[in-house]
C-alpha cells in the first residue's frame, strides 16, 4: 500500500513560516554577539548546550551501540560539519544579517551538485539551467569586481558547501538511524571536533553571552523541529516558496536592529537562487521520485 502524502498546505506553510522566523532569531542573536567570542568557542558552546538537550538520546545510543556501517559516517559528518558550523560564526560576526542568510540558500545547490558527483544522481539540462541560474544569483549578491570581498563572504561561501557535504551524509545516515539519533550524534561530535580549536582561543564567556547562545540552541532546535512538521503536513514543494520569506525577515532585523542598509543585489541575487531551488524541487515532486533537494534550512545549525 503506498504511503499518502501529507496534503496540508496551509499547516505546512505555517509551520515553515516558523521555522524561518527561528532561524532568523538565531542569525540575529549572533550577529548581536559579535566577535565578543572566537567563532570557534561560540560553536563549540552551541553544540555543547544541544549536546545536553539531547542527552536522553545520546544516552540510549550509548546503551545500544550505532548501528552497523554507520561509524564512519557519523565522524566524516561531524568533521565536515565542525568546519561549516566554525566557518557560519566567523561569517556571521562580520557579514550583513541578509548577506549571510542569502548566500546560505546555496546550500541545496551544493547538495544538488554533490548528489550527481558522489551519488550518481542524473542531472538533466533543465536542472542544470536552475543550478546557472543560482550562481549567477549568487555573483549578484557577490559582486566580484565591483567590490572587496572579504574573509566573511568567503567564509558563508565555504560554509555553505561543507554544510551541503555534511546533508548528504545526513541523507545516508538517515538510512541507518532515526532522526533523533542523527542529530543527537551530530551535535555531540561537532562539539568533540570544536573542543581543541575552542580551548586555543579561549575567552571566558560572561552571562550575557551564555544566555545568548543558550537561546541559540533552544531556538536553532525549535526551528528544526518547526520543520519536520511542515514537512509532515505538505510537500517540500508548497513550503519551499516560503523560505524566501526568511530572507525579507532578515533584512528587516538587520535595518532595525543593527542599522544595516537595504541591499537590493542581496535581495535579487538570493530571489534568484530560491526560484532555482523552487524549481529543483518542483520537478523532483513531478517525477515522483525520493526528494533529495533540501530546504536551506535543513543544513543550518
Amino acid at each position: 500500500m503506498s504511503e499518502t502524502a501529507p496534503n496540508r498546505p496551509v499547516e505546512g506553510v505555517l509551520w515553515m513560516l516558523a521555522t524561518g522566523l527561528c532561524f532568523v532569531a538565531v542569525t540575529g542573536l549572533v550577529r548581536y554577539m559579535g566577535t565578543g567570542l572566537p567563532a570557534a568557542e561560540s560553536a563549540f558552546l552551541r553544540f555543547v548546550f544541544g549536546s545536553l538537550l539531547l542527552a536522553p538520546v545520546l544516552v540510549r545510543v550509548a546503551r545500544t551501540g550505532l548501528p552497523q556501517g554507520s561509524a564512519r559516517l557519523f565522524a566524516l559528518r561531524g568533521v565536515l560539519h565542525s568546519i561549516a558550523t566554525l566557518l557560519w560564526f566567523y561569517a556571521m560576526a562580520r557579514l550583513p544579517v541578509a548577506e549571510v542568510t542569502a548566500i546560505g540558500y546555496l546550500n541545496p545547490i551544493v547538495v544538488t551538485v554533490g548528489a550527481a558527483l558522489l551519488l550518481g544522481e542524473k542531472l538533466a539540462a533543465r536542472r542544470i539551467t536552475a543550478i546557472l541560474i543560482a550562481l549567477l544569483g549568487a555573483l549578484v549578491i557577490l559582486r566580484p569586481g565591483l567590490r572587496e570581498l572579504s574573509s566573511g563572504h568567503l567564509a558563508q561561501l565555504s560554509a555553505a558547501i561543507f554544510f551541503g557535504v555534511s546533508y548528504l551524509i545526513a541523507k545516508r545516515l538517515s538510512a541507518l538511524a532515526p532522526a533523533t539519533e542523527v542529530v543527537a550524534i551530530m551535535s555531540l561530535s561537532v562539539a568533540l571536533g570544536l573542543l581543541l580549536p575552542a580551548l586555543a582561543v579561549w575567552v571566558t564567556p560572561d552571562r550575557t553571552q551564555i544566555a545568548i547562545l543558550l537561546l541559540v540552541t533552544l531556538l536553532a532546535t525549535t526551528a528544526h523541529y518547526c520543520m519536520t512538521r511542515a514537512f509532515a503536513a505538505a510537500p517540500v514543494a508548497v513550503t519551499q516558496p516560503v523560505v524566501f520569506l526568511q530572507l525579507v525577515w532578515a533584512t528587516l532585523l538587520g535595518v532595525a536592529a543593527f542599522g544595516e542598509p537595504v541591499d537590493i543585489f542581496v535581495l535579487a541575487g538570493g530571489g534568484m537562487i530560491i526560484c532555482a531551488i523552487s524549481y529543483i524541487t518542483w520537478r523532483e515532486a513531478q517525477i515522483r521520485r525520493s526528494p533529495l533537494t533540501p530546504p536551506p534550512e535543513a543544513a543550518k545549525l
